[in-house]
């Protein structure tokens, strides 16, 4: 048996059916309580076939102790799925589901559903034989653009070193599928999630990626060299590739785009869904996010970090001692001297120094900083402010009376570098 199924899986196989040979792609899919599956899996089966096999794995999932209107649901979105399987099933893009109905309710989520389908799917790129297969992750509520697969295809077989990938999103900003609030509170949320990347990314920080569930893929390897999937309830994705970026190789893909829906919900205590349903139950235009100084703080220390190779303790101190006060208190209750002086005792070089620095100084430590920031040093901003001055501090030219909605097309030109 696999190692990692072994150690790490969560149940036993799902899915008799063996893969067929070629398989390159997998895009696994969560499905809880869901009444828009039938729409994802139409944008997929109207995308452009790769030349490698693939397949969609959905999850249904429940815990055992589940309400009776979402198992009903569930049940419901299975028959739908057998049907529509039997109209769409191609030899090259094939589809199975899975059902859990019975998780835990300690760990039952969007994790767990993540995790028991990519498990599922390391033991069909194994039997496979490929070890380089590429696990697709996607929400039940999202579509895609038509090019998806061919262009996940491409990235990975353009890019060898690739361990995996942040697909290029975009939420949609009109429609008459939700009220025009929503629309106001997307657009405001999008735009928060690509400043907040932008300033890491001004910030001279290595690992400036969007971590979001449905628009993410790794390669089988790296997801078991990691450790897979964990359990969380909620940012799930957050937590994992902070996991799989400090192995290197991690990319951005661009060429095509994923389409996550901005509908409220209160699944999970954070992110998208909770967002807007707060958006709406505040009715008001503010915004308030991370203040820009924040980054600022942030390349003033990655701008130290090589050359803290090989310092000793009062060294480290001189060097770091005209860093803002709050890093420096930050930096001190995170016992950054003591943390220095052990990965500077196990390493050989500064290359290695670097790279254990960011293992520590991951994602989530760059999250402690910033909310360590915004509670103690620099208050939050209006969201329109804040991404102008950062476009601004960069080098943009941004007018007094650009909107909010303006602001975002400048920052998704701005990562797809077409500006």
């Amino acid at each position: 048996m696999n190692d990692y199924i072994e150690k790490h899986a969560f149940c036993e196989q799902e899915i008799a059916e063996a893969p067929l040979p070629g398989l390159g792609l997998v895009i696994v899919i969560p499905c809880f309580n869901e009444t828009g599956l039938l729409k994802t899996l139409d944008s997929l089966a109207a995308c452009t076939l790769p030349q490698c096999k693939t397949e969609v794995i959905v999850v249904i999932n429940s815990a055992a102790n589940c309400e009776e209107n979402i198992l009903e649901q569930n049940r419901l979105t299975e028959l739908e799925l057998q049907r529509w399987i039997l109209k769409n099933e191609k030899k090259e893009l094939r589809y199975f589901f899975i059902v859990k109905d019975d998780l835990p309710p300690k760990d039952a989520g969007v994790g767990l559903a993540r995790k028991i389908g990519m498990d599922e799917t390391v033991r069909r790129f194994d039997a496979a034989c490929n070890e380089n297969g590429v696990i697709v992750c996607l929400d039940a509520d999202s579509t895609v653009e038509s090019n998806y697969l061919v262009a996940l295809e491409n990235h990975f077989l353009l890019n060898p070193a690739t361990t995996g990938c942040s697909v290029y999103f975009e939420h949609p900003l009109e429609g008459a599928e939700f009220e025009p609030s929503v629309y106001e509170g997307i657009i405001r949320y999008e735009l928060f999630l690509r400043y907040y990347n932008y300033g890491l990314r001004c910030s001279g920080y290595p690992f400036a990626f969007h971590t979001i569930g449905s628009c993410m893929a790794v390669r089988t390897k790296i997801y078991q060299q990691q450790g897979g999937m964990n359990k969380r309830k909620a940012g799930e994705d957050f937590y994992f590739l902070s996991k799989i970026f400090p192995a290197g190789g991690f990319t951005e893909l661009n060429e095509t785009t994923v389409y996550p829906s901005p509908r409220p919900s209160l699944r999970v205590p954070f992110g998208t869904g909770k967002t807007i349903t707060r958006w709406l139950e505040e009715k008001t235009n503010s915004f308030p996010v991370y203040h820009p100084k924040t980054f600022t703080d942030l390349a003033e220390l990655f701008a130290l970090v090589p050359g803290l190779y090989d310092l000793n303790t009062e060294q480290v101190r001189q060097k770091t001692q005209d860093l803002s006060s709050a890093l420096l208190n930050f930096l001190a209750n995170n016992n950054y001297e003591n943390k220095l002086e052990e990965i500077n005792s196990n390493v050989s070089s500064k290359k290695q120094f670097v790279k254990r620095f960011y293992q520590w100084f991951n994602n989530f430590m760059v999250l402690k900083f910033v909310h360590f920031a915004r509670d103690n040093y620099y208050p939050q901003v209006e969201i329109k402010d804040a991404a102008t001055e950062l476009l601004r501090a960069d080098g943009n030219d941004v007018r007094d009376t650009v909107s909010v909605k303006e602001l975002l097309y400048i920052y998704r030109k701005t990562e797809q570098k077409k500006i």
